[in-house]
């Protein structure tokens, strides 16, 4: 049996973060082929071009985190409509310099926690127009829109509903299929880490 190593962003930076709470969940029911890596993005400054003939160390470690992995999970929350800040710069810095591009071909998926009904909705649409210009390959179903509350996540990776924890093994199976897949075709071999 094969085990595929996983790096996932939780695009929230509050402590209180509800998409920290469905991350652990998601690693409580995962498939034991996936090997998950968290790859942290708050200690990034905001990208500019002109950091591309010279990258600072913290987005040398975020590019060689996404060069160790062999598919990536995205967990986001909404924030006005689309992705947090924080994300959204990340993806900036791994997706440059030009031809340097970080995302190309690798798997992934989109998930996400609100309190709200659309459960992220409108920000997985924006976040997945971002990856597809990234060229990442996305899993298209099953959409994960999840309405987050304390009743059905009462921490420590728990979920009391059967159907919510059902819906999230059925994904993360997919998940795993879907990188299978993937990676049958375009194979990411482990690449020696470079200076942006």
């Amino acid at each position: 049996m094969s085990t595929y190593k996983v790096g996932y962003f939780v695009g929230s930076l509050s402590s209180k973060s509800i998409n920290r709470e469905l991350s652990k969940v998601l690693l409580k029911l995962a498939p034991e082929e996936l090997e998950f890596t968290e790859i942290p993005i708050g200690n990034l400054p905001l990208y500019s071009p002109d950091y591309d003939g010279n990258y600072p160390p913290e987005a040398n470690e975020l590019k060689d985190a996404i060069r160790r992995s062999q598919a990536l999970l995205f967990i986001t929350p909404e924030y006005n409509r689309s992705i947090p800040g924080a994300l959204k710069n990340a993806i900036d810095w791994a997706s440059r310099p030009w031809s340097q591009n970080s995302f190309d071909h690798i798997p992934a998926a989109v998930i996400g926690a609100s309190i709200g009904e659309i459960g992220t909705a409108v920000a997985q649409q924006s976040l997945r127009a971002v990856l597809s210009f990234c060229n990442a390959r996305q899993m298209t179903a099953p959409e994960a829109y999840i309405k987050f509350t304390p009743q059905l996540f009462p921490g420590n990776g728990e979920v009391t509903e059967p159907s919510t924890k059902k819906f999230l093994e059925t994904f993360l199976g997919e998940f795993r299929d879907h990188i299978m897949r993937v990676l049958t075709v375009l194979p990411r071999e482990a690449q020696p880490a470079q200076a942006g």
